[in-house]
């Protein structure tokens, strides 16, 4: 399939500050030299920055990079993953057609996005809301048909339903993503054959979904806001400055749990509350991965409000992470500290920004 820009392109693109150092620090992934390995991630970064990879964005990759534009739009054009033309403001729709989905009734999702979205694939909606496409396999045969939307997978899915989704992100809501029809994942469909001593320990939902959830916005584009930049290869240095780039800064003290020396630090237990202060408890599902199990399981062991996990020390976050029955090391992977601190003090996170609090 040819491949080409759209004729109508901005005069400009920047990266945002947030962007900006998060691209310096993947660059500092590469040795001197070898800059150029981190196009992919940049270009993607740019991406979900406009929704779409313009012109100017792709040259202001190329030249962060110190390379000819010809060779970044060699891999701008390559890859499908990359939109070379405006896309919905609110989603873009991949609709899979290959063998199982096409069986299993994609035609019929096609056409409700002909009949919602716009006739022809890459149009935009007339209200500028949606666009869509027909990908190759998404790898959910079991599930089929599906979509992806946004960063997740409606599953098992019906013209009917499909419908139904649209018009809810239409109107600013987000479905739960995953299957559409009551499975877990992808069992079979008369239920589990097997292994059904998990099932009563599992999450409300499987895990790609439960994050979702957790989250509070699948359609939502990575701008830098989600959690603070970790770099841990780089052991607490500051991303050096890229070719044609702004100035890096250091990575927070805080970003994730320090070693001591000799290895990592001992891990002891934070202070905790017998109950929450007279305020009430704080809502802790603000903080990206605290969903309302974790959040329930917090509250059990004493932790209740964001000031006592913006106060925890590396230790403490590793006794967190090893005391978290089915969750263990989420406090540290999802930057529980750097969060908690800026709704302490006032601030939001990508959670409490998304919820419009």
């Amino acid at each position: 399939m040819l491949r080409r820009l759209h004729p109508d392109q901005p005069e400009s693109f920047a990266f945002t500050p947030a962007n900006l150092k998060w691209a310096e620090a993947q660059i500092s992934k590469y040795p001197p030299g070898r800059q150029a390995s981190a196009i992919i991630p940049l270009l993607w970064r740019a991406q979900e920055q406009e929704g779409w990879l313009t012109r100017p964005a792709i040259e202001y990759v190329a030249d962060m990079l110190g390379m000819p534009h010809i060779r970044a739009l060699e891999v701008a054009t390559f890859y499908f993953m990359f939109q070379l033309q405006p896309v919905g403001s609110v989603a873009h729709v991949q609709v899979c057609g290959t063998t199982s989905c096409m069986i299993c009734g994609a035609e019929d999702l096609i056409g409700v996005c002909r009949e919602k979205i716009a006739p022809e694939p890459h149009q935009l909606s007339p209200d500028g809301k949606f666009s869509w496409e027909e990908v190759e396999c998404l790898g959910a045969c079991s599930n089929a048909p599906m979509v992806q939307i946004g960063k997740d997978y409606y599953e098992d899915l019906t013209a009917e339903r499909f419908a139904e989704i649209l018009d809810e992100l239409a109107a600013g809501r987000v479905p739960v993503p995953g299957p559409q029809n009551g499975r877990y994942a992808s069992e079979p469909l008369a239920g589990l054959t097997s292994l059904g001593e998990y099932e009563s320990g599992r999450t409300q939902y499987n895990a790609s979904v439960q994050l979702a959830v957790d989250l509070g916005d699948t359609v939502k584009r990575i701008d830098g806001s989600e959690v603070p930049l970790r770099t841990p290869w780089l052991k607490g240095a500051a991303p050096k400055k890229a070719a044609g780039a702004g100035k890096g800064s250091a990575p927070s003290a805080r970003t994730a749990p320090a070693a001591a020396p000799g290895g990592a630090p001992k891990p002891k237990k934070p202070r905790a509350l017998k109950a929450p202060r007279k305020s009430g408890a704080d809502d802790l599902k603000k903080i990206r991965g605290i969903g309302p199990k974790l959040e329930s399981l917090l509250n059990e062991m004493g932790y209740y409000h964001y000031d006592q996990i913006a106060r925890w020390t590396a230790a403490e976050v590793a006794w967190i992470d090893e005391n978290l029955a089915g969750f263990k090391g989420r406090a540290s992977r999802d930057g529980w500290v750097e969060q908690a601190r800026a709704l302490a003090e006032g601030g939001q996170t990508g959670v409490s920004r998304g919820a419009g609090n």
